[in-house]
């Protein structure tokens, strides 16, 4: 390696751990940056569990009035039947009315019948009421006698009418009173169904009621809870805000100085990044060691023979700076990494390897040799390829 580059590398090198020393004496800045970060974390995570808590409120409270309105056609149609049962209430109260005016008068029918009965036997038995040869012998003349026969057989007439006519009242008083006592007994039963329905109505729609009100109670009460922790969150947020705020301005100011801050993570007009305060020490080696060889050339087989080289391929960047951090001792090739580590993206690192290329994302930053041929620094935010790669990540990371 020439003097020169070895130069520039230790150049590159002093600069990031100058930036690492300069992150380290701001660590109360950062510290309660973190903090702000925690609490607003527990914020939205409290708010979403009294977010799901109201929704589920908000499923029974539905549940509930599907159950009010399925109840109400329920006692829609029973009270459709109270009103027929009703109905048939008045018409068996007239009923017993009318039976009532109609037992009265046979019985004064059969009063007078019996009455009328009675006058006749005395007045047969009073006057001496003549046989038919009486008759015959005291008649003065066929007229006379014809006369006489008649009147004693219209007597006997009338006589067998009040008979019948008492016996057909007395019957059908009889009847009737029958007739009156099955409807009482029928008034009785339809007016206890009415009584036990209207009961059973009344209980049902009280007992929804009180489900509603204690479940909407309980809606409001968690509805109060989660709109004071929205406040807090949007109160945290708005602190967040302001210190995001001061933060890009800061970021102006170091612009002017060759320095800027971008996506939280310092890089300079030199192509190096600096790690988040919170950052394991394993992932700052990793970005010291990145920020190292990130504007050195693309040589390929670059970093194989050697962690020290010239310049350096996928492999031998991602291998290099791994290494740093002591994830690896030897260089690796791009199809090695497809089986290397842990499967899956990672919180801090993921490689994305295939056969014929590798690169990783490092606490949110891109650092690809295709970066390098775009931009002439290994590190980018966004972009790179995905499809067709393996994605594995540092045990741990």
């Amino acid at each position: 390696m020439s003097p020169a580059r070895l130069r520039s590398r230790f150049l590159h090198l002093a600069a990031a751990l100058t930036a690492a020393g300069a992150l380290c004496m701001s660590a109360l800045t950062a510290h309660s940056a973190a903090d702000l970060s925690g609490q607003i974390a527990a914020k939205r995570s409290a708010a979403v569990a009294l977010r799901a808590q109201i929704n589920a409120d908000d499923h029974q409270i539905a549940s509930t009035q599907n159950g009010l309105a399925q109840a109400r056609v329920r006692l829609a149609a029973v009270q459709t039947t109270l009103d027929r049962r009703v109905d048939e209430l008045r018409g068996v109260q007239d009923d017993l009315l009318s039976s009532r005016q109609r037992l009265l008068s046979l019985e004064n029918r059969l009063h007078a019948a019996t009455a009328a009965l009675s006058a006749n036997l005395v007045a047969s038995y009073e006057g001496q009421q003549p046989n038919l040869m009486t008759v015959i012998l005291s008649s003065h003349g066929f007229h006379q006698l014809l006369e006489q026969v008649g009147f004693m057989q219209r007597l006997a007439h009338s006589d067998g009418q009040i008979v019948g006519v008492t016996r057909a009242a007395r019957i059908q008083v009889s009847h009737e009173a029958d007739r009156l006592a099955g409807l009482e007994q029928r008034d009785r039963r339809l007016a206890d169904q009415v009584l036990g329905q209207r009961n059973q109505m009344a209980a049902l729609q009280a007992a929804l009621l009180q489900q509603q009100v204690a479940q909407v109670s309980r809606r409001s009460a968690t509805s109060g809870r989660y709109q004071a922790v929205t406040a807090q969150l949007a109160s945290l947020q708005r602190r967040e805000e302001a210190e995001e705020r001061a933060a890009a301005r800061a970021a102006m100011r170091a612009a002017a100085t060759g320095n800027a801050d971008v996506g939280g993570i310092a890089i300079n007009t030199g192509g190096m990044v600096q790690p988040p305060a919170d950052a394991p020490q394993a992932v700052r080696q990793i970005i010291a060691a990145g920020n190292a060889i990130a504007t050195l050339p693309y040589i390929w087989g670059g970093g194989h023979a050697s962690f020290q080289a010239d310049g350096y391929d996928c492999s031998g960047s991602v291998s290099y700076a791994l290494a740093a951090a002591g994830l690896i001792s030897s260089p690796m090739t791009s199809g090695s990494f497809e089986d290397w580590g842990s499967p899956g993206t990672g919180n801090w690192v993921t490689i994305y390897a295939n056969a014929g290329h590798v690169w990783m994302q490092v606490a949110g930053w891109r650092f690809d040799t295709v970066a390098l041929s775009e931009d002439g620094t290994r590190w980018a935010q966004g972009g790179g390829e995905f499809d067709g790669f393996v994605v594995r990540h540092p045990t741990g990371l």
